[in-house]
């Protein structure tokens, strides 16, 4: 470890005090000088200006400057003081434009009572709630800002005030004071960009980055922080992601070629269509991949039923063609399950293998999840020992050490973002030399969320969809405003069964738990005390006495026995059934082209990507899909807005742009790269584009000239540190 590093190397203890350390690393994850000072402030408010009290969000923590209006202390009885003697203060606070009351109680009015006379001004902090159809802070923490005495004049002595992402336990203005504490350690900080690119792009040396971002003195200042820490991020994570791809460049891998008159030909020549041009397109790119001699890494999006499966498939049979053999990875049994049915219906008597009436170029296609029975798992793992079996098609089951292949040459896997680049490095392990990889993802992911969370695949983009499907007509159907239209929804699923079609009904829960705080998700937009979601068992049972009596309504739901799930999406499928009530299991690949109606209850909670990708479940046959996207959130709230946004585009790519606006990108990030705390700090990956490009073709540039990074020492310490908690968050995922 470089001496320069020490100063943002120490422990917070050492320097705060152990109680502040230990609530810091507990609620905010600091726990050196170094996290302390890069946790940016949220916003700044401006002394002489106030916050738009109108605009508080429910349920947040918030921090606010405002003039207190007027204080009133009234006393009242209670339990705890039956003589009248309880005590409540009740401050009125106002920044011109709202007023927002301030409540204590008990002995805890003193102190306020002397302290909050009308005309002082303060930062007040707490968390917003309803009382009497008000908006209130109950027992906030404040700050008085005197303007005069040291100490204030001290921590306050620029005109803008920084308000520091806080918790309860933790005020924004004590993290200002404990970064006043540590701000001096800010000039030690070593640089990780390399002069030439910080220069050739006038942003300003990190040290002064970290004094402007904490303590600026004008708008431009915070301008300039900003600029210089956003290219931080973006520079440091290419980096990470430029090495990895390096890494893999070095690797050898089994160049695998199909054989002109192969299995391959032999599928193609079955198909009762031709392939889009899309498909051909990124075909073509998959096998220039697939023929060289260091692994493919591609990423293949695309839109719901765009046929990525038979793009995956032709790869897989070109592998098969070549003497190897290839796996797909689905992320559910069940859907691991029907990948296995698809593949084997779309190649016929090509899947037959070594039976009698399989053709001539044909190989086996074997099924491997955990739950299979004791004797067809055996028979399936000699048939990829062996070689019998070209194609593999499971869960994470295939990764487990006892999984050995013959010679596995390509893996596909379907949905990586419940995927982690560990699991991946545990398939490569599976080859004599590492398998070309194919990912397939059907959540439309915007050019830049690419580059930052996939950086190291290549990306190819299926964006046509086979003639043939149908488009789909979304609706919202306001429950609470519009009753009648709820009634008219269920009309229209009774008929769609009429005409021979089939339905889908979704909720977002089972029904069956016990009050787990786990399952019980926080709703959006302040509703926490809305009901309960609806449930899949309430909402069946309430359907079939009532307005789909009469109909064969089944249920499906995450917590059956999967040979009870396949058993009822064998019946849908086959048409036994014609409403089937489920949870989001149906969102990813199930396939029912009969089925022409989705009625989603309670659509205001999921997200956007999620409504589009189940609303992708109906319209797959040639008769004209609805989805019927059912709320009781009111009308001018954001939940109507976002369901307004689904019902109007069925482009993927709009809505996921639409999401991350919503849902701030450190999730996106968090989900795929599974860390709680998103590595993003400034960047936003939606409207920093231009910077993230740029970083990626910088990064790739200084990786390829120098990939260990010797002459980058402080670089390489800034990777070590992002890497070290990207590990720490895969272990923690286990």
């Amino acid at each position: 470890m470089p001496a320069l590093e020490e100063p943002l190397q120490q422990p917070l203890k050492s320097v705060l005090g152990p109680a502040t350390a230990k609530v810091m690393a507990e609620h905010l994850g600091l726990h050196t000088v170094g996290d302390l000072l890069h946790h940016y402030p949220r916003r700044y408010e401006e002394r002489g200006q106030l916050t738009h009290l109108a605009d508080l969000p429910m349920d947040e923590h918030v921090t606010v400057v405002a003039q207190v209006a007027d204080a009133r202390l009234h006393t009242f009885a209670s339990a705890k003081a039956p003589r009248g003697k309880g005590q409540r203060l009740e401050v009125t606070i106002t920044d011109g434009s709202g007023r927002l009351q301030l409540v204590f109680f008990g002995n805890g009015v003193h102190k306020p009572h002397k302290e909050l006379l009308p005309g002082t001004r303060a930062l007040f902090a707490g968390k917003v709630s309803v009382f009497n159809r008000r908006l209130q802070l109950a027992h906030p923490a404040y700050e008085l800002l005197r303007g005069d005495g040291e100490e204030t004049v001290e921590s306050w002595a620029g005109a803008l005030i920084p308000i520091y992402p806080a918790t309860a336990k933790l005020e924004s203005w004590k993290i200002g004071k404990a970064i006043q504490t540590v701000l001096p350690s800010a000039r030690e900080a070593a640089d990780p960009l390399p002069p030439a690119l910080r220069e050739g792009r006038g942003l300003v040396p990190l040290p002064e980055a970290l004094l402007k971002i904490h303590r600026p003195h004008t708008k431009a200042d915070i301008a300039d922080a900003r600029a210089r820490l956003k290219w931080d991020e973006a520079f440091v994570l290419q980096v990470a992601l430029a090495r990895r791809r390096h890494a893999d460049a070095q690797l050898p891998a089994v160049p695998r070629v199909p054989r002109p008159d192969g299995l391959l030909a032999a599928f193609d020549a079955r198909l009762p269509f031709t392939l889009t041009e899309g498909q051909r397109k990124v075909s073509e790119e998959i096998f220039g991949d697939l023929a060289t001699d260091h692994p493919m890494h591609r990423l293949l999006q695309g839109e719901v039923g765009s046929g990525k499966t038979l793009v995956a498939l032709r790869a897989m049979l070109a592998v098969v063609d070549a003497g190897g053999q290839a796996a797909m990875l689905a992320p559910t049994e069940v859907l691991a399950q029907q990948h296995h049915r698809s593949v084997v219906e779309m190649m016929g008597e090509l899947a037959e293998g070594g039976m009698l009436g399989g053709a001539e170029h044909a190989t086996k296609v074997v099924l491997l999840t955990g739950s299979m029975g004791v004797a067809a798992r055996r028979q399936a793992l000699l048939d990829l020992a062996t070689g019998e079996a070209g194609i593999v098609i499971g869960t994470h089951a295939l990764i487990e050490d006892k999984v050995q292949f013959h010679d596995l040459g390509l893996v596909v896997v379907d949905e990586q973002h419940r995927f982690g680049v560990e699991q991946r490095d545990a398939l490569r392990g599976k080859g004599r030399q590492p398998p070309h990889l194919l990912v397939m993802t059907a959540t439309p992911i915007p050019r830049t969320v690419a580059m930052t969370v996939f950086g190291d695949l290549e990306t190819s983009v299926l964006d046509q969809l086979p003639a043939g499907r149908s488009p789909i007509a979304s609706h919202v159907v306001p429950a609470a405003d519009k009753p009648h239209f709820l009634a008219r929804a269920w009309e229209r699923v009774r008929e769609e069964v009429a005409d021979g079609h089939q339905a889908y009904v979704v909720c977002p829960r089972i029904g069956d738990e016990e009050d787990d705080p786990k399952t019980a998700k926080k709703a959006p937009d302040g509703e926490a005390d809305k009901r309960p979601p609806l449930a899949v068992l309430d909402v069946a049972d309430q359907l079939a006495k009532g307005p789909l009596q009469g109909l064969r309504v089944e249920v499906l739901h995450g917590r059956m026995q999967p040979d009870d799930k396949d058993a009822v999406m064998r019946r849908f499928s086959a048409g036994d059934a014609d409403v089937l009530v489920a949870t989001t299991v149906v969102e990813v690949g199930v396939n029912v082209p009969n089925a022409t109606v989705m009625v989603i209850m309670d659509a205001d909670r999921f997200g956007v990507s999620q409504l589009h990708q189940l609303r992708g479940r109906v319209g797959r046959g040639s008769a004209p899909g609805l989805c019927l996207l059912v709320t009781e959130a009111p009308e001018a709230s954001a939940a109507r807005r976002r369901l307004n946004a689904v019902a109007a585009t069925l482009d993927g790519f709009e809505l996921s742009r639409i999401d991350l606006e919503e849902r701030r990108e450190g999730d996106v990030l968090g989900q795929a790269q599974s860390g709680t705390r998103s590595s993003l700090r400034v960047l936003a990956v939606i409207e920093d584009e231009e910077i993230i490009a740029e970083a990626r073709e910088a990064a790739a540039a200084v990786v390829a000239a120098d990939p260990e990074l010797t002459r980058l020492p402080a670089l390489r310490t800034a990777l070590d540190a992002l890497l070290d908690e990207e590990r720490e968050q895969y272990l923690e995922k286990g």
